[in-house]
């Protein structure tokens, strides 16, 4: 068999989605590293923290018993009780039967499931705590090439009326070129982006990397095969749900529908084995996390190697 050519965004994405899973790992670690993601909050933010404790990592909140849960990726508090919500974005979701964008409504859903969650706790609301959605993101979801675009709110009558509701939504684009960040930022973009260390920072990243790659039990602990291909399984099925809609047009809804799934669950399957293939991980880890068999995963493995 010829080898896979791959293009070089496709490229790009592999190399850098493996770094993002493994950083992914560093920054829910907890107390193990947190001083790692406590500096990339201090970088970001310009301000010196004391403390920073980990409320839950992939903390799932349902604030009502017939409500949908919402799965955030790292919960984080520090000494002054500001909360951060950490989210590692790999690919740019769209709602396939309106061809909107998914992000700017689940930020506006993650903040509302993180200030009721706290008003269920026993906060008075003017006592809510100031809260930072931040998106680390290998896209430029709106394609303006600034490194970080931060969001408040203010008077479109007046830009320079801020109504200080302390709630601040971050997305940190790994690709962009316009904007001021700390030269520890830029190395951790830079880091992602081409696998190379330009700082002190990055090589503790980097060494950290290696920690957790040689530790199965941490590694199994730490690395969670949903978050990093939750968006891709969830684009494979809409694609072979839709293309089993539009063969159903031909040949029968039910019957094209049906097909379409199981297209969808199969394309997902084996994306999702060759992304966690590209990550190191063994053919019995992939098999156990895809529902696959060993011979399909050493088949997927034997097409994606070439």
């Amino acid at each position: 068999m010829a080898p896979v050519e791959l293009s070089a965004g496709a490229f790009f994405i592999s190399a850098a989605l493996y770094i993002f899973a493994w950083l992914y790992a560093i920054i829910k670690g907890g107390n193990i590293w947190k001083r790692i993601c406590k500096h990339i909050l201090e970088e970001l933010l310009h301000t010196e923290i004391a403390d920073i404790t980990y409320l839950e990592a992939e903390q799932t909140i349902d604030v009502y018993p017939d409500s949908y849960g919402i799965r955030l990726d790292v919960r984080i508090a520090d000494a002054a009780n500001t909360h951060y919500n950490l989210e590692m974005q790999v690919k740019n979701p769209v709602n396939r039967a309106t061809g909107k964008f998914l992000l700017p409504k689940r930020t506006r859903y993650y903040q509302a499931m993180l200030d009721t969650d706290m008003l269920q706790k026993g906060q008075d609301y003017d006592e809510l705590s100031p809260t930072y959605i931040i998106f680390f993101c290998l896209f430029d979801f709106f394609q303006d090439s600034q490194r970080i675009y931060t969001f408040k709110k203010r008077c479109l009558e007046n830009m320079n009326i801020e109504l200080a509701d302390e709630a601040v939504i971050m997305f940190l684009n790994t690709l962009g070129t316009k904007g001021d960040v700390s030269p520890d930022i830029q190395s951790l973009f830079d880091y992602i982006n081409s696998n190379t260390i330009t700082s002190n920072f990055t090589r503790e990243v980097a060494d950290t990397i290696v920690e957790i790659k040689n530790d199965k039990k941490v590694r199994d602990a730490y690395m969670t095969y949903e978050m990093r291909m939750k968006d891709m399984r969830d684009e494979a099925h809409a694609e072979g749900k839709a293309e089993g809609l539009a063969e159903g047009k031909a040949e029968g809804l039910a019957e094209g529908k049906a097909k379409g799934l199981a297209e969808g669950k199969a394309k997902e399957k084996t994306a999702t084995a060759k992304r966690l293939l590209s990550m190191g991980l063994s053919v019995e880890d992939i098999a156990k996390a895809t529902s696959l068999s060993i011979e399909q995963v050493e088949a997927i493995k034997a097409e994606w190697i070439g």
